[in-house]
């Protein structure tokens, strides 16, 4: 079976919409230095209220995805590669800052995703 690119990115797009559970250790947001040539991603810190819902545990207010918040990150990561950022994060930050495997996988991906358009010179839009 042959699968076009535009049904590889149907498909990715609905995968993309699947219900997850959030990290209790935090998430990421990921972006690319392009000036300096890497992958950056910052950590933040977040609780999980009894709805499902990340929220800043210094005010407890639910996080929004709909508009910017501001915080201070935790830690601020950066790579040349996917593989290097994912050492620093995963193998040499004690405790690692990921708590769900699949958070991890998701990270991976991104990365590779990250580093590819820093490669390339294509913009990244973290999914």
């Amino acid at each position: 079976m042959n699968q076009t690119t535009e049904s590889l990115a149907a498909l990715d797009d609905k995968l993309s919409k699947r219900f997850i559970e959030l990290d209790p250790q935090g998430y990421f947001i990921i972006y690319i230095d392009r000036d300096a040539k890497l992958i950056c991603a910052k950590h933040y810190s977040n609780i999980i209220n009894d709805k499902g819902l990340a929220c800043d545990p210094e005010t407890g207010e639910v996080l929004s995805v709909r508009r910017p918040v501001e915080r201070i990150p935790t830690a601020i990561f950066t790579g040349r590669t996917a593989k290097e950022l994912c050492i620093k994060i995963f193998e040499e930050t004690k405790p690692c800052p990921i708590s769900y495997l699949d958070h991890a996988a998701y990270l991976g991906r991104e990365f590779v995703r990250a580093e590819m358009a820093l490669v390339q010179g294509h913009e990244y839009v973290q999914d």
